[in-house]
């Protein structure tokens, strides 16, 4: 990975008069200037976007980056899409062309814009990633009532006490003050709300509060990706040898919740194929396990996907998520820091933008550039994303160079 770049996640572009093509403009032009790339140097681009023109009624994104930048007229591009792992999918194709020798370098757009509806209906349109017809009826915010259901099982399973999503929550609230780019980095909170207090932090759905839930959100992320032999041709421009993807894992099951639940009924894990594709990164990585990471940049779209991310890991046994939330391992100081950057709920969640943003903050911090988030001495990071209930769900183990 040469660099990239993140817009303001805080940013609003209907009330600052911006378009989804000024967004990806301006992501272009400042991820090649990061990477030291010349637009004429772009031999591919793969744009990750889940909703397109529900939102502002702009599809075929795959052709907007040659819209507004001429010099990558008649460049491949595609637009892919899988709700949040939109963008880790457009990073996977972008993988397989180098791998195929098809292509040396490759510019990977996530890419969002949420905000251009009021909160209620963006909530609605965003029903899309789901089993639309089978799962989502009488349901007015999806989304925390698919994660109240998971933290349920999780009750029913081992035992779940809402103080630990609570905690989650204010965690990733407090690391996001320190991100420039983080949504939520102004919000002025107290104690009360990360607790019950109707007002402080109202209920959503069922146990989950307004802030164990992430944001409706606007931002793009572009990274840049290169092979050994184009590095080997023009030279390698990165300051300190950068990062490489070391490994990946990428499942994909059913889109319907109870599928999932009703699957994994007799299993260890409640979710089976992410633990899967979590190992699967980590073997090709050729690592063994969790304790030869610095830190991971997780799914947190609601608390109960991170407490899952956390035992899915393997940090600590299945069910067991509270000990690492009450020992501090999560910290950005402890053992196993988690979104040290604010994740999705402190960071913001432009839902086809995520999996690259995660992808450039594990880049920022094994490179020593993640300023005020910075992880001391990290050397090796894991993401994961997923899209929808887990249906997609890819992981990525990401290195330092040198």
């Amino acid at each position: 990975m040469l660099g990239g770049w993140q817009s303001d996640f805080a940013t609003n572009l209907a009330k600052t008069g911006g378009t989804v093509s000024d967004l990806v403009a301006e992501t272009i032009s400042a991820t090649l200037g990061e990477a030291k790339v010349d637009a004429s140097e772009i031999e591919s681009i793969h744009v990750g976007n889940a909703f397109g023109q529900l939102y502002n009624g702009q599809g075929h994104l795959g052709a907007m980056p040659a819209s507004v930048v001429p010099e990558l007229w008649g460049v491949p591009a595609m637009r892919h899409e899988a709700a949040c792992a939109s963008s880790s999918m457009a990073t996977l194709m972008a993988m397989a062309e180098i791998e195929a020798g098809r292509y040396d370098c490759v510019l990977v757009l996530g890419v969002e814009q949420e905000k251009s509806v009021p909160g209620p209906e963006a909530a609605a349109l965003q029903r899309a990633a789901a089993w639309v017809g089978e799962e989502t009826e009488g349901v007015d915010f999806f989304w925390p009532f698919a994660f109240d259901r998971i933290a349920d099982e999780y009750d029913t399973r081992f035992g779940i006490d809402d103080a630990h999503l609570r905690a989650i929550g204010e965690l990733n609230l407090r690391n996001a003050k320190d991100n420039p780019n983080a949504q939520t980095r102004a919000w002025q909170l107290s104690s009360d709300s990360f607790g019950e207090d109707d007002h402080a932090n109202p209920v959503v759905h069922g146990r989950l509060r307004r802030n164990d839930c992430t944001q409706i959100t606007d931002g793009a992320v572009g990274v840049v990706l290169v092979s050994d032999r184009w590095l080997a041709e023009h030279g390698d421009r990165v300051p300190g040898g950068g990062s490489q993807i070391a490994g990946w894992g990428h499942a994909t099951v059913g889109l319907g919740l109870e599928q999932k639940l009703e699957r994994s009924a007799h299993e260890p894990y409640v979710m089976p194929h992410v633990r899967q594709a979590i190992t699967d990164a980590m073997d090709r990585a050729g690592i063994d396990g969790t304790d030869d990471l610095d830190l991971i940049e997780t799914h947190d779209c609601m608390t109960p996907s991170e407490y899952l991310a956390i035992d899915h890991f393997g940090i600590t046994a299945p069910g067991e998520s509270w000990k690492a939330i009450e020992s501090g391992v999560l910290e950005r100081d402890g053992s196993m820091p988690m979104n040290p950057s604010g994740g999705l709920i402190g960071g913001g969640h432009p839902v086809g933008a995520t999996g690259a943003r995660m992808l450039l903050d594990a880049t920022k911090q094994v490179s020593g550039q993640a300023g005020g988030y910075q992880v001391d001495g990290a050397r090796r990071a894991a993401t994961l994303n997923i899209g929808g209930s887990t249906a997609t769900t890819a992981c990525f183990v990401v290195e330092a160079r040198n």
